[in-house]
Order: C-alpha cells, then structure tokens, then sequence
C-alpha cells in the first residue's frame, strides 16, 4: 500500500496474495472474466498481463477507479492442438458469451514458433520470455472457486512498483516502445523503469 506519495510499505508474499485475491473478487469485471475462462476447461490456462498487473498497480497508487480493461489475454498450453484456428473458435465463443471483453487467447504450445524460440513446457514457462517481467504474472480460477496465481518472476515484485526488461528478451526498443505507447508512466507516475 501507499503510505505517502513515494513511499511503498512492503508486504510480504502471505500478506500480498490475499490482498491481491481481495482486490481481484472485488472488481466485478475481472470476476466475471475469470469465470467466463474458467468455463472453457482449458489445460494450463490462465490470465495474465495487465489483467492482474493494472489492478495492482492502480490499488498500489491509491487510484479510487480501476485502469479499464484494454484486452484479456488469456492464455494456455495444449501441445494436441496448437491450431491457430482453434484460438480462434474460443475467442468467438467468449466474445459471444461476454461480448464486453476484447478476449485474446493463445495457445502457448505453438508461441515459441513465432518467437523464434526452444519449445515451452507450460504456461509459466511461456510467460517467462515475455519483454516485460510484470506482465508475466497471472491467475486462475479453480473449479472450487479458489485462486492460483502463476508468476514467471514471482507473484510479490509487482508490489515492488518497477517495470523491469526481461533479460531473455533484450531488446530495448521493444520495450521502450511498449512503457511508452501504453502510457505506464503516466499512469503509474510511482513506476520505475529497470533495464
């Protein structure tokens, strides 16, 4: 939490996850998209980017309303389809079952190709190639209506407030682009940037 502008309390990680679960069940929106994923029974999937990454950030900077939700990118791993047009069909059905969201959903099995990279295990593993370590942090819903969050990175250094360049992904120029065109630093004037 915010103590004053500039200064960050640290919470560990068994105070941060049941912060973070709190502020999650609140925001209605996020609710439901969860359970609207979670319906597909997909293998290994999971939530991620600034799904959990913004609503941190903006209870970290005090803001009283949420950023809105750009997109969801909901993620999986599935190595007996890894069609394209797979991802497809389950955008459409959940854009047809919460036309309210601009749904995202990638197969992570087949992401390595177009990344010019060895195959990924899992979803964690694919999320750990991402530019920016804080994107790679995401949750599940449970059948039993628990959440499982899932960090490349670990879960609590999105407290830590900083945008951090993913050494496995050095290229600068993407990741200059993507804190500026996304406007990070003026939303989130606390950030630091750490290259």
């Amino acid at each position: 939490m915010v103590d004053s502008p500039g200064v960050l309390q640290s919470m560990s990680e068994a105070v941060f996850l049941p912060q973070l679960a709190s502020w999650l069940r609140s925001d209605t929106h996020r609710w439901a998209a969860l359970q609207h994923a979670a319906a597909l029974g997909l293998p290994d999937w999971c939530i991620a980017a600034g799904f959990v990454r913004n609503l941190a950030w903006d209870k970290l900077h005090g803001h009283a309303e949420n950023t809105p939700l750009a997109d969801i990118d909901l993620i999986y791993f599935d190595a007996a389809d890894c069609s394209s047009e797979r991802d497809h069909v389950l955008e459409a059905a959940l854009t047809r079952s919460a036309p309210q969201y601009d749904w995202s959903v990638k197969n992570q099995a087949r992401m390595h190709l177009r990344n010019h990279d060895a195959p990924y295990r899992d979803s964690v593993d694919a999320m750990s190639y991402w530019v920016s370590e804080e994107d790679a942090v995401a949750v599940r819903l449970e059948a039993d209506g628990s959440l499982r969050w899932l960090g490349a990175f670990g879960i609590d250094k999105l407290q830590l407030l900083q945008i951090t360049l993913n050494h496995k992904r050095p290229k600068h120029d993407d990741f200059e682009r993507r804190i500026r065109d996304k406007g990070w630093l003026q939303r989130w004037p606390l950030l630091r940037v750490v290259r």
